[in-house]
């Protein structure tokens, strides 16, 4: 894990070396100033000799100039080493979920993602920036201080070393105890973003249905189990504070009891009066430094969940990729498809299968309609064509060869797929449009959303096609939705064209229209329908119908109304609702 994330430091390791460095000179500075505060009391106040005061004063006032001076490079190389891992760390992420699949993406929830993106990346980032800045800074007083008092007095510094085994015991075991702690707390932040993304996306169904009260005790309760949890992580991780307290203030009155002791019975020539002042200072250095230390191994504690989270995103890897070697196609010759025995399972359980030996030939060109009830995997078997999944077992084909020996990017070049979920981005309507080939021209995106019966609509809009589209197109109605989506996909002429229940938001004359115009304008292109109205795919050239994941039938209208009583039945019961309507 620790290996995988340090790969993210990247062009900042510069500035993550450096850090450190700097946070050794000002160590030493540190250090040197009590030796200095000890002769300038010893030799030139004591004494009375004031050239030695001037001499050591001057001294001091150098060595915390230049304590400052690094202190502050040590400041500002740490935040630049932190911050841009964590850009890093944000980008690597981001990037990887872009590689995913979609049985990738199965494994981890949108609000999960989301939580790792930012909140985990923070606490990471402060952790980084403590480990590079602190770790170093803390040890490195604790053993420089206890070399220069054990050169000072051996006896005395000896109440260092009983210390540290008590914190050190102390602080384990509160790490031990909060750590699981903070791993739930995350996990309920997935929850928690979990609801308020599906709260905000159905705010109107929310409010049609007033159901604002139950979306308000469900984000409190879910509220309310973080803030338990923290409270309990928090009245763990108190014990820090005071346990720092006990081991510091023991270890000040043990040593001013000692160092007096010392001081009055030697009459200054075993100890004098600066050296037991450095003393007293290096106790709080050492302590200090304690201190610090513990400050680092909570945030480590706390962010020690958070890394393992943000590593199960950065080490998971695509099922899905371009085929390796010499056998790779870099194009797809015509919209030929074939199932050849094909059964799938989301889970590759084979106990468990949504499709169940499929065997399918379409050959290019042809108009096929796909229908069936819901559940029936309709859009598990189009999914196949553009490997958005892999078969589990059996062969799909396209344009005569298997989809695993096409580069990924040109076989989904050749497939343009209308989802169910009509999604379309912020900004312009040219912008969305433009998804579908970069490069269009204008002539080219008005012909398109002709062919869509989306023109007129946007002629209407005041801006036209520089109409700007809110997030998730929530500005524009689901039949206007779909028609851009479909005019999108239409913009990458593609070899095989996928329409998953993509007019279900328009009428049955636009609806027809839809098709007319494919009909004319892409006789070229093989066209899958799929639709809930046997309107939508009665003129197609074979009509699928699938139940439980079988192709229960196959045929022309005509025929599936003589031969399937499924088909016979969805098409009597919607021909008797068009009657009744007229």
């Amino acid at each position: 894990m620790i290996r995988r994330l340090i790969q993210s430091i990247k062009e900042y390791k510069r500035e993550t070396i450096k850090t450190p460095v700097f946070v050794a000179l000002e160590a030493v500075m540190e250090i040197i100033i009590p030796l200095l505060m000890a002769d300038l009391i010893d030799y030139g106040i004591d004494a009375g000799e004031i050239h030695v005061v001037v001499k050591y004063g001057a001294a001091l006032l150098i060595a915390t100039l230049m304590e400052l001076f690094v202190g502050s490079l040590a400041g500002r190389s740490a935040a630049i080493a932190s911050s841009g891992f964590a850009r890093n760390l944000r980008r690597d992420m981001y990037y990887n979920v872009q590689e995913f699949s979609f049985s990738n993406i199965d494994k981890f929830s949108t609000s999960s993602i989301v939580t790792r993106l930012t909140t985990d990346v923070t606490n990471v980032q402060q952790a980084f920036q403590m480990i590079i800045r602190m770790a170093f800074r803390a040890p490195l007083m604790i053993v420089f201080a206890l070399i220069v008092s054990f050169r000072i007095h051996a006896g005395i510094s000896l109440v260092f070393l009983a210390c540290i085994p008590v914190l050190g015991t102390g602080l384990f075991l509160i790490m031990r105890k909060a750590h699981p702690i903070f791993e739930r707390v995350f996990r309920t932040y997935d929850r928690l973003n979990n609801v308020v993304q599906e709260n905000l996306r159905g705010i109107r169904v929310v409010k049609s249905f007033i159901r604002e009260d139950h979306e308000k005790k469900k984000f409190s309760d879910i509220s309310g189990d973080i803030c338990t949890d923290f409270i309990s992580a928090e009245k763990t991780l108190a014990f820090n504070m005071p346990l720092m307290q006990l081991c510091m203030y023991s270890c000040m009155l043990l040593i001013s009891w000692f160092g007096a002791r010392v001081l009055v019975s030697s009459g200054g020539t075993e100890l004098t009066t600066g050296q037991l002042m450095s003393l007293l200072t290096y106790a709080t250095q050492i302590l200090m430094s304690l201190m610090l230390l513990s400050m680092v191994f909570v945030m480590i504690t706390m962010s020690r969940a958070s890394a393992q989270r943000i590593a199960e995103i950065l080490e998971e890897k695509s099922d899905l990729s371009s085929p390796a070697g010499p056998v790779v196609l870099y194009q797809v010759p015509n919209g030929e498809i074939r199932f050849d025995h094909v059964d799938f399972s989301y889970s590759q359980n084979m106990d468990r299968l949504c499709l169940k030996d499929i065997s399918l030939t379409i050959r290019s060109g042809e108009t096929i309609g796909i229908i069936g009830g819901t559940g029936s995997s309709k859009s598990s078997l189009v999914q196949l064509i553009p490997r958005l999944y892999d078969a589990t077992r059996g062969t799909v084909s396209v344009g005569g060869a298997d989809v695993r020996q096409y580069d990924l990017d040109t076989l989904r070049n050749a497939v343009a797929m209308v989802l169910q979920k009509n999604v379309l981005f912020s900004g312009t309507i040219k912008e969305n449009l433009r998804w579908g080939s970069e490069h269009a021209t204008d002539e080219e995106l008005i012909h398109a959303c002709q062919l869509a019966q989306a023109d007129g609509f946007i002629q209407s809009f005041p801006d036209g096609y520089d109409t700007y589209i809110e997030q998730g197109g929530t500005n524009v109605s689901g039949g206007q939705k779909q028609r851009l989506c479909i005019a999108r996909a239409l913009l990458k002429k593609p070899k095989i064209l996928i329409l998953d229940d993509s007019t279900s938001a328009v009428d049955t004359k636009t609806d027809a229209m839809i098709r007319k115009a494919m009909a004319e304008e892409i006789p070229d292109t093989t066209k899958i329908i799929i639709a809930q109205r046997v309107a939508s795919v009665q003129d197609a050239d074979q009509i699928i119908v699938m139940e439980h994941g079988c192709i229960s039938a196959i045929g022309k209208h005509e025929e599936l109304l003589q031969s399937s009583s499924i088909y016979r039945e969805v098409y009597e019961s919607q021909s008797k609702g068009s009657d009744s309507d007229e």
